[in-house]
């Protein structure tokens, strides 16, 4: 598996055990009451699990599975698919942060580097997509 692949999914991983962990926070909070400012933590939460987990395991997926190249480099441009994750990680954590600050130029800044970072993705891997015995 190429090391970037295995930085996503490690990442991924990562991501799902801190949203686990707050959401199996705010749901204890429901019942025990201990941390009233628990609910918070939701919209952190949302992003950890859908853009940490979910887009980073199909990014790191999708960067091993596509088709490789018969000759180095296997995989095409590998700096821009380390761009893409730094700024996809970039995004996520600023985000999360926007969202426990409520700071809105964080959110903007946020945002755009996880487009950036789809956009860096998606670039990386765009000649490797080609149809069936192309």
């Amino acid at each position: 598996m190429p090391r970037l692949s295995v930085w996503f999914i490690r990442a991924a991983l990562a991501y799902l055990l801190v949203g686990f962990t707050w959401g199996a926070l705010m749901l204890a909070n429901i019942g025990l009451r201990f941390f009233p400012q628990a609910w918070w933590l939701l919209p952190s939460h949302v992003e950890f699990l859908l853009a940490g987990w979910l887009v980073q395991l199909a990014f790191g997926t999708a960067f091993w599975i596509l088709p490789r190249f018969m000759r180095r480099p296997f995989h095409g441009n590998e700096k821009l698919g380390w761009a893409a994750f730094f700024c996809l990680n970039l995004g996520i954590l600023t985000t999360a942060a926007s969202d426990l600050t409520n700071g809105t130029a964080l959110l903007a800044a946020g945002r755009t580097a996880e487009v950036l970072g789809a956009a860096l993705f998606a670039w990386s891997v765009w000649q490797r997509v080609k149809p069936y015995g192309g």
